[in-house]
């Protein structure tokens, strides 16, 4: 049998849609699970630590899973391929895990609800990633060539955060409308129902559209050989995968820019509401500037990956969204900013934020493709193609970095002193210190991930030698076993005559 994966023809417009499609299920997972905290401590009455504690371990185990599934699905045969029998086996399990997280029984008291909470939060991560995982790394196998995949990963990139967007709009558009007894909208348990259900059967069409979608590309993708390994080997295999230099370089900057981003988003909502002094439809019009920045983003990574190749194209990306995220701060710091009550104030922080949300953007998209290249660098080095296993340690270590950074922000506040249930009128002293720790702060972190990128070696040159190895491999690996196949078809007619 041909083990061997033929070099997929150039993909379709249909394909990268419908493939891209399927990251709209994370993007609603990732919105959806972030509200937990307030829907079991504000509407079902959970002591917030309890509800802290029980989703900081469903993180930890989660992010353990991810490696396990990925490894699995590397090695996986099926007629249905490696990855696309897990993404059927997914879509149901999603949807009801979703469903029953955000049911749980009245009378069941706090320590009954913390269970219920924890053990349907780690039942909906571990089912998400029995999805996501094979799902994110069939774009190696689908996009070999090193420009169509950044166009690839753009197109996922796009739909992960529209999920994301229409789940969040959903809720406060539709769900969360205010009412007589319920003028705050979010309080109403009367609206979860609905609002999660609309959720979960987003997740379970997205699921589903992108598998079915991508099916008809099994019969050119990777089939590993039949072999049984002992233990013993089968950790030998996956220690020689994940000692890959370029795999240490993106692992240890995408730790260090997941300590940066931890901190922006844990204060962002400080900073716009305390420093920049905006109000609710300001803060909103700043999100939907980010919003609209994502196609643009999606278009602009593939073009300056193709320009100056991804590792160049990543670090000026990155650099250059730092200073328009970080520059507004330090000027203000400086009195060189519009003042609040200057007309030119909230458009130049809009247009500031909308370039910054197109570079930000783009230099995600770059990086997942740089993660994914050293797929093809490792299988060359190793003969082992581990795709699944690659991505998901890279995501294992976003995670546990995520949750682990999920605590700076507070310890930060506590540092300058930042008081509780502040009002608009918090002492400028107090907001300003706060600034002069978050900047260098923030700036260290990520400029130390900025430059560690320098130390990647993949670019275009050298991913067209491995594809070429790698193939040269697989042919070779094809030819011995059709010469094994023929001399035993041979003998066994010799026997019969």
């Amino acid at each position: 049998m041909d083990n061997t994966a033929k070099a997929p023809e150039r993909l379709t417009l249909r394909t990268k849609l419908l493939y891209g499609a399927g990251s709209i299920a994370f993007g609603v997972h990732i919105w959806v699970l972030s509200l937990l905290l307030f829907f079991y401590n504000q509407v079902v009455g959970l002591d917030a630590k309890l509800v802290s504690l029980a989703l900081a371990v469903t993180l930890v185990v989660d992010a353990a899973w991810d490696p396990i599934v990925g490894h699995f699905s590397d090695r996986l045969r099926t007629p249905w391929g490696r990855r696309h029998p897990l993404m059927y086996l997914a879509a149901v399990p999603v949807a009801l895990t979703m469903l029953a997280l955000w049911r749980p029984p009245t009378d069941l008291g706090d320590a009954g609800t913390t269970v219920w909470l924890f053990a349907f939060a780690l039942a909906a991560r571990l089912a998400i990633s029995l999805y996501e995982v094979p799902s994110q790394a069939l774009s190696p196998e689908l996009a070999p060539d090193y420009h169509e995949r950044t166009a690839l990963l753009g197109y996922r990139w796009v739909f992960f955060i529209l999920g994301g967007a229409v789940a969040t709009m959903s809720g406060y558009f539709i769900f969360f409308r205010p009412t007589p007894q319920y003028p705050q909208g979010q309080l109403n348990p009367a609206a979860w129902g609905p609002m999660t259900l609309t959720a979960a059967a987003l997740m379970f069409v997205s699921i589903l559209v992108s598998a079915f979608g991508t099916h008809d590309r099994i019969k050119g993708l990777h089939r590993p050989p039949e072999r049984k390994l002992p233990v013993a080997a089968m950790l030998r295999d996956v220690i020689a995968t994940l000692t890959n230099w370029n795999l240490a370089v993106a692992l240890t900057a995408s730790l260090l820019g997941g300590v940066g981003y931890a901190l922006y988003l844990g204060l962002a909502l400080y900073i716009d509401t305390f420093f920049w002094g905006l109000s609710a439809n300001g803060v909103g019009l700043l999100q939907l500037a980010n919003l609209l920045a994502v196609l643009p983003g999606a278009f602009v990574a593939t073009a300056l990956s193709r320009r100056f190749g991804k590792k160049h194209a990543c670090i000026g990306i990155f650099l250059a969204s730092m200073v328009l995220l970080q520059g507004p701060l330090l000027l203000r710091l400086l009195g060189a900013f519009p003042g609040n009550s200057d007309a030119a104030f909230l458009p130049t922080l809009l247009a500031l934020r909308f370039l910054w949300g197109i570079l930000n953007n783009a230099g995600y998209v770059v990086v997942t493709s740089m993660v994914a290249d050293i797929t093809e660098d490792a299988q060359a080095k190793t003969g082992n193609r581990a795709e699944g296993l690659l991505m998901a340690t890279n995501s294992f270590i976003l995670k546990v970095t995520s949750g682990v950074a999920a605590l700076l922000p507070g310890l930060i506040l506590a540092f300058v002193h930042f008081p509780a249930k502040a009002t608009a009128t918090v002492s400028p002293e107090v907001v300003r210190h706060l600034i002069w720790v978050y900047l260098p702060a923030t700036t260290a972190v990520s400029l130390a991930s900025i430059l560690t990128w320098t130390f990647y070696r993949i670019d275009q040159k050298t991913h067209e030698a491995n594809l070429a190895a790698v193939r040269g491999a697989q042919s070779a690996a094809a030819q011995s076993e059709a010469v094994a196949e023929a001399t035993g078809e041979a003998a066994a007619i010799r026997i019969a005559g």
